[in-house]
C-alpha cells in the first residue's frame, strides 16, 4: 500500500465515522487533483463493501452500466439492466443485505458522484429514497460519496432542500497540503531538496498532491517547471481548463472571477468584482462561495481607515491558478523560460508576493508558532488612506492578527535568499505603518511587531528591536 502523507486529522474522523455504530452519510468535496479518491481507496483498501465511479462527460447509458459492472465485478449478477435510478438502488440493497447482516461495518463508496446526476435521470431522489427508506436504518451501513464538483456536492447533496435534506452525517473538505506536508511528500519520493527550493516549488503548484507527483528528483525546480509548464505540450498546460470543468458544471463566470483576481495582488472587494465582470445578486453570491469551498480564493477582512465596517476581500489562494495565470497562460513560446528568467526582478518580485500569499495559507501554523493558538483570533488586512494636508502616502499592513487576549501581531511579510538585513529605513518604515495603525484605529490593544522572513534576520540594532520572529523553517516544522 502506498504511504498516505498527512490527512491525520481525517483518517481519525473516518476510522471513527465507521466504527460508529450508527449508519453514515459522509461527503467529502475538495479540488481537483487533491486526493480524495486516494484517502479513501488507501485507507478502506480491503474493507469497501461496494465501490462505483462516475464517468466524467459519460451519457446516462453509460453510466448505468458503470454501476451494472461494478455489481458484476463484486460477484453480483443481474438478470436485467435497470431502466432507472430507483431500480438500480433496489438491486443495491439486495447486493448489500448480506453484508449488513454481518454484521461488520459495510462501507459504500460512490466517487465522482455528480457524473450520475444528468437531465432528468433521478438519480439524486433515487440516492435519496435509498438512504431514508432503507440505508439510514442499517447501524453498521457507511456511505461515502465523493467529488470534484464541488458547487454540485454542496447544493444537491449537501445543502439540499429535498430528499437529502440534512441526511449527510458529516462533511469533510479535503484541503492542499501545507509546507510541512509538501515536504514529506517530497523525502517520501525521494527528494533532497532545500526547504527553499520546496517553498519555490509550493508557489507555483500549491499543496497539490497529483502536481507534486509530476515532479522529478533527477531534474532541478527550473527544469521540472520548464517541463511541466512551458515545453510543447506540457502537461500542466493542459490542465487549467480541465480543473474548472471539472469543478463547475458552468465553468466560464468563475474563471472570468479567478483570472480578474490574478491581476490584483491584494484581492477585490465583491462591488469591485461586481463592477468588473457586471455580474451581481445570488449568482455572484453562489460563485464566490463555490470558489472558496474549492480553496480557489479565500475571503479576509479589511479594516478602513476609520474602522467604520469591516470590509471583505477576495483573493485568489490557489497558487497553480495564480502560476499559470501570470507565467503560463501568456504562451511565452520559450520552452526553458523558467531557466532562462531566474534571478530576473519580474520572477523575484513575484516570490515575493507569492511568499506572503503562502504566508495566509499557514496562518493556523503561525499562530501555533506565536503561542496563542488556543486564543480567539481575527485576522485581516489594513488599508489607510492618503493624507491630502501632508501629501503622506497611504500605509499598509497585510497580515493583522487581531487577539481576543488584548493583542495584535503586525506581520510583516520578506522573502530572500540569504538573511534579510533590516535597515533604518525598513525599520522607521515599519514603525510608522504601526503608529498611523495605532492612530487611525484608536486601538488601546498592545502592538507586537512580527517579521516573518525564509532565513534569519541578519544581527543588528533593528532586528534586535523586533518583537518576534518566524522564518520559514518554523513554517515547515509545524503540522
Amino acid at each position: 500500500m502506498k504511504r498516505l502523507i498527512g490527512r491525520e486529522k481525517e483518517i481519525e474522523s473516518l476510522e471513527a465515522y465507521v466504527d460508529s455504530g450508527q449508519a453514515e452519510f459522509i461527503a467529502i468535496y475538495g479540488r481537483r487533483r487533491v486526493g480524495k479518491t486516494f484517502l479513501i481507496n488507501q485507507l478502506f483498501r480491503n474493507r469497501l463493501a461496494f465501490s462505483l465511479t462516475g464517468i466524467i462527460d459519460g451519457t446516462p447509458s453509460e453510466q448505468m452500466e458503470s454501476y451494472v459492472q461494478a455489481l458484476e465485478f463484486n460477484g453480483y449478477k443481474i438478470n436485467e439492466h435497470p431502466k432507472n435510478w430507483l431500480t438500480a438502488f433496489a438491486e443495491l440493497r439486495k447486493f448489500l443485505q448480506p453484508k449488513i447482516n454481518s454484521g461488520e461495518p459495510c462501507i459504500v463508496f460512490i466517487d465522482e458522484i455528480s457524473c450520475f446526476d444528468s437531465q432528468r435521470s433521478g438519480f439524486v431522489r433515487a440516492l435519496g429514497f435509498f438512504w431514508n427508506s432503507w440505508a439510514s436504518l442499517q447501524d453498521n451501513l457507511k456511505l461515502i460519496i465523493c467529488g470534484s464538483v464541488t458547487s454540485w456536492m454542496i447544493t444537491n447533496i449537501i445543502d439540499s432542500k429535498g430528499g437529502l435534506h440534512n441526511r449527510v452525517t458529516h462533511e469533510i473538505a479535503l484541503h492542499q497540503f501545507t509546507l510541512h506536508e509538501t515536504e514529506l511528500y517530497l523525502l517520501n519520493r525521494g527528494f533532497n531538496w532545500s526547504r527553499l527550493t520546496i517553498l519555490q516549488a509550493y508557489m507555483c503548484l500549491g499543496g497539490v498532491p497529483y502536481y507534486l507527483s509530476l515532479l522529478s528528483a533527477s531534474e532541478s525546480l527550473a527544469e521540472n517547471l520548464d517541463r511541466l509548464f512551458f515545453d510543447r505540450d506540457a502537461e500542466l498546460q493542459k490542465e487549467y481548463s480541465r480543473l474548472y470543468k471539472t469543478l463547475f458544471k458552468s465553468p466560464e463566470p468563475y474563471m472570468k472571477i479567478v483570472k480578474l483576481l490574478a491581476e490584483s495582488k491584494q484581492g477585490l472587494t465583491r462591488q469591485e468584482i461586481s463592477t468588473k465582470l457586471k455580474i451581481s445578486g445570488k449568482a455572484l453570491t453562489d460563485q464566490l462561495g463555490n470558489l472558496q469551498s474549492c480553496d480557489i480564493i479565500r475571503l479576509y477582512y479589511v479594516k478602513d481607515a476609520k474602522i467604520k465596517k469591516n470590509g471583505g476581500i477576495y483573493q485568489l489562494m490557489d497558487f497553480y491558478s495564480h502560476f499559470y495565470l501570470k507565467f503560463a497562460f501568456l504562451g511565452l513560446g520559450d520552452a526553458q523560460y523558467w531557466s532562462h528568467h531566474l534571478n530576473t526582478p519580474a520572477i523575484n518580485n513575484w516570490y515575493g508576493m507569492s511568499f506572503e500569499r503562502v504566508c495566509l495559507a499557514h496562518i493556523n501554523q503561525i499562530k501555533i508558532i506565536l503561542r496563542f493558538d488556543r486564543i480567539s483570533t481575527q485576522f485581516y488586512s489594513w488599508r489607510s488612506k492618503t493624507d491630502v494636508a501632508s501629501h503622506e502616502k497611504g500605509a499598509q499592513i497585510d497580515i493583522i492578527i487581531d487577539r481576543a487576549d488584548d493583542m495584535i501581531n503586525v506581520c510583516e511579510v520578506k522573502y530572500s535568499k540569504s538573511q534579510y538585513e533590516l535597515t533604518k529605513s525598513e525599520f522607521d518604515k515599519l514603525q510608522n505603518r504601526i503608529n498611523r495603525f495605532r492612530g487611525e484605529t484608536k486601538t488601546k490593544k498592545g502592538v507586537i511587531l512580527t517579521m516573518i522572513t525564509t532565513e534569519d534576520l541578519l544581527p543588528n540594532k533593528y532586528a534586535n528591536d523586533i518583537d518576534s520572529q518566524i522564518t520559514l523553517n518554523d513554517l515547515f516544522d509545524t503540522k
